[in-house]
């Protein structure tokens, strides 16, 4: 099933939300003074479930221009995009903009709602269905599908959902869940007896309950302590899903619109960034050096100077090399999408992609500098072997095997894969022969289908250690080398993630249930062993009044691996103390004589003969004993 989030976009007063309350069924005007004026001011998030079964949340953003700062921060994420566009009016200032908004920002895909049509004749809409279509040529918009509806009577509604519905299947990409998680802040607010809650479109990857993550620019860690999807708790949330977290030991006062969730040391805060800006070509204004902007990326708004690398100004239509120096900290990746507005006034000019979000301070007309922006826009060799890696998903990626694809020589492969490590974006597990490179976003999924695995097993299973290690590997890491899966547990232990005992894998805080149940298993093993001394009872002859078998044997193996009892052969057991005193006794026995006899072991231990061989035999396998001569003969092992 695919998350998508629909945002709406338009002038004031020509019916989004009233569109949206229509599509929902709900109103998306949280504050008094929207519904009192009738505008909205702020971000408004609802949903609807459309034919196909799947669930759409959906974005009201403000249409007024003295809020567009809202309205940017309400692109983020978006999948697709309805221009709302009132049949009475036509394209009107806001309009444009937020046209200009959304394709700085990067949304690909919308429809052209054409609204009020009940308040128009037929030739008039006719008419502005023309003018729209000759607005949107040369911009993303053009050629997107036209729905005339009517909000107030519901006219075209149907085919509007059945047109989303089409498009959300054939059209809209999934989200890339196989990566970090990144949710830029929109909402902070605090509930009693829940404390601080937070909102926002979960950019990439999941966010499972109990996750720690770091809020950037802010530098504090927090537990996610429950996450709620359209209204209903979740253990978990995906890319492209609006969601509200509830974080624990982090106070409403210390975050804000703009502060970004993503996992600790994923992301750097700067106040510098590397970008490629692009001015409108309906823009008015010409960007000199120097000028102060109004920056706008995911849900942050801050003060910057645009610095021109590579030009004396950038008119409208043009584009170029800019550093911007911003006046607050910010945490961004690049490739992130931003768009810039003049100080005053404010209107939008321009925007673009950031190249690089941790650079140094840059002297303009630099041309080394201008030249790394320039592969850096164009992909760095870092980011294909990112892309390459990510590929491999589990099954790895070796330093030799990225060197062959990408021609380049293995030291470059190695600084770029130290650079994409230091970045977070990678793992590096070293072995003698190669160095194996795993994305982060694929060893996140693989942790988290291990995890639950191991607390699941734990459930069906609380008299066992866990699972075993092998079998962890060849349910869900088959295609990863035994000596890697070996680091990568290492590594796991060292995030606190899972526990290993010996051969087994838990949780990190699980332990053997030792309750009513093993107690009475376990002392009737232990009785049953101790009365029967050298005279060995089977395990299969012991019946343990009602107790599956399958739990006996648990029971059985947690003795085992406590060293209480020991394994004598197949189905003898008896207590580990007495095997110990055996092995005494026999090395005792060669300090008189060379040669040891099975009827000479079963006299020593008054048992049988059917007793003494599986000694003698447990005796070899220890290295006490070994055969000389006749089958019933033994010597000193050494």
């Amino acid at each position: 099933m695919k998350n998508i989030i629909i945002g709406t976009a338009g002038h004031i007063d020509h019916g989004k939300t009233t569109l949206i309350k229509a599509l929902t069924g709900r109103n998306t005007d949280r504050w008094e003074e929207e519904q009192k004026r009738g505008i909205t001011i702020d971000l408004g998030f609802t949903w609807f479930d459309l034919p196909g079964g799947d669930r759409a949340g959906i974005i009201d953003v403000p249409g007024h221009e003295r809020f567009i700062n809202n309205m940017a921060a309400g692109v983020v994420g978006m999948d697709l995009v309805m221009l709302v566009i009132a049949a009475d009016e036509g394209v009107m200032p806001q309009t444009r903009e937020h046209m200009d908004i959304l394709g700085l920002l990067g949304v690909e895909k919308s429809i052209i709602v054409l609204n009020k049509c009940d308040l128009v004749e037929e030739d008039w809409l006719e008419l502005v269905e023309e003018e729209v279509k000759e607005e949107l040529t040369g911009t993303f918009l053009e050629g997107s599908p036209v729905v005339k509806v009517s909000a107030a009577t519901r006219q075209g509604l149907d085919s509007l959902v059945k047109l989303i519905d089409r498009m959300m299947k054939e059209e809209v990409a999934g989200k890339d869940i196989a990566t970090i998680p990144r949710l830029p802040i929109d909402r902070v607010f605090s509930l009693s007896g829940f404390g601080t809650i937070i909102t926002g479109t979960l950019l990439s990857g999941c966010i499972s309950v109990e996750d720690m993550l770091a809020v950037y620019p802010v530098g504090k860690s927090s537990k996610i302590r429950s996450i709620q999807v359209h209204g209903e708790d979740k253990d978990r949330c995906y890319a492209g899903q609006r969601v509200a977290i509830n974080l624990s030991g982090i106070k409403k006062k210390e975050l804000f619109r703009g502060c970004v969730l993503a996992p600790p040391d994923s992301m750097k805060n700067t106040d510098l960034l590397d970008v490629k800006m692009n001015i409108l070509k309906s823009s008015m204004r010409v960007l000199t050096n120097h000028t102060r902007l109004h920056l706008f990326t995911g849900t942050s708004e801050v003060l910057c100077r645009a610095v021109l690398l590579d030009q004396e100004e950038l008119g409208p239509g043009e584009a170029g090399y800019v550093q911007l120096r911003l006046e607050e900290e910010l945490a961004l990746r690049r490739g992130d999408k931003f768009v810039v507005r003049f100080y005053s006034p404010m209107e939008t000019i321009g925007g673009g992609v950031v190249l690089e979000p941790n650079p140094s301070i840059h002297r303009r007309f630099q041309e080394t500098v201008v030249e790394d922006l320039k592969r850096k826009e164009s992909g760095s060799s870092s980011d294909i072997i990112e892309m390459h890696i990510r590929e491999h998903g589990d099954g790895l990626a070796t330093q030799t095997e990225l060197a062959k694809l990408t021609a380049l020589s293995s030291e470059e492969v190695a600084n770029a894969l130290e650079e994409l490590k230091g970045t977070g974006e990678i793992l590096l597990f070293t072995t003698r022969k190669d160095v194996f490179a795993w994305h982060t976003g694929s060893e996140r999924l693989a942790r988290q289908k291990i995890t639950d695995a191991l607390f699941s097993y734990e459930g069906r299973y609380p008299y066992r250690y866990g699972m075993k290690k092998a079998e962890v590997q060849v349910t869900f890491l088959k295609k990863m080398k035994p000596v890697v899966f070996d680091r990568y547990v290492e590594y796991l232990e060292q995030q606190g993630a899972v526990q290993r005992h010996e051969e087994y894998l838990c949780t990190p805080d699980y332990q053997v249930r030792k309750d009513e149940l093993y107690r009475r298993v376990s002392n009737q093993l232990l009785d049953t062993v101790k009365k029967a001394e050298y005279d060995f009872v089977r395990y299969s002859d012991m019946s343990f009044a009602g107790v599956p078998k399958e739990t006996a044997d648990d029971i059985l193996n947690i003795l085992l691996e406590e060293r209480r009892i020991v394994k004598v052969s197949d189905d003898l057991y008896t207590l580990t103390e007495y095997m110990d005193r055996a092995k005494e006794m026999i090395q005792g026995e060669f300090a008189k004589r060379q040669v040891i006899t099975t009827a000479e072991v079963r006299d020593l231990f008054q048992t049988s003969r059917k007793s003494a061989k599986p000694i003698i035999e447990y005796m070899d396998s220890i290295k006490v004993t070994k055969r000389a001569g006749a089958e019933s003969e033994r010597v000193a092992y050494s």
